[in-house]
């Protein structure tokens, strides 16, 4: 009788912990507005209104930066081939790690943690800030983030979000909020959202 309790408390708590997973909608890999215009329009934003980004443009968004685009393959390059980033996602009530191959955000952590994102103000009001955090075993991950925000970025100009890339953070609570491991490291953060 114990037994058959046990197993389903761990049953109901694996699932109940995989509902709360975000399964995203397949990324849009078309449209947009001509590259030059978007090169063009590319600009850093730094007034944010709290409305949230529809499950499409966060698909979308997510995949542009640091989607797989072709077999073992993703939309930005990485030394090598490291692939030596994990990206999260943090909104105002949680924040989760992007599983580009699912096409996920697996929910890391509940609850408001935009605390750890430092003292500017304007992050805390976006919907949506991404972390890049490296595996310090594959690489520092400089470049590698650089080239994913810079691909959100475009996105933003794309689609009429505005962007910026920070690298000021609370080192201290970030990491922790995040559940990082040692050989993990906060790179860079970027703040995404509709402009105020």
């Amino acid at each position: 009788m114990k037994h058959s309790v046990l197993i389903c408390y761990l049953l109901c708590s694996i699932l109940s912990t995989n509902a709360q997973d975000i399964q995203l909608p397949e990324p849009q890999k078309t449209g947009g507005k001509p590259l030059m215009e978007v090169f063009a329009l590319r600009q850093s934003s730094r007034s944010f209104s709290d409305k949230a980004l529809d499950p499409q443009t966060l698909s979308d968004l997510l995949w542009a930066g640091y989607g797989f685009n072709r077999e073992g393959k993703r939309t930005v390059p990485s030394p090598n081939n490291r692939q030596e980033i994990d990206l999260y996602a943090m909104f105002k009530d949680g924040v989760y790690l992007y599983d580009a191959q699912s096409n996920m955000l697996k929910l890391v952590a509940k609850g408001d943690f935009r605390k750890g994102l430092g003292t500017q103000e304007y992050a805390y009001d976006a919907a949506l800030n991404l972390i890049c955090v490296t595996n310090l075993d594959k690489g520092q991950g400089r470049e590698t983030s650089s080239f994913i925000l810079q691909n959100v970025h475009l996105f933003c100009a794309s689609e009429g979000l505005g962007a910026v890339i920070r690298g000021s953070f609370d080192k201290k609570l970030l990491p922790e909020y995040l559940k990082l491991a040692k050989n993990q490291e906060v790179v860079l953060t970027q703040t995404v959202g509709y402009i105020k």
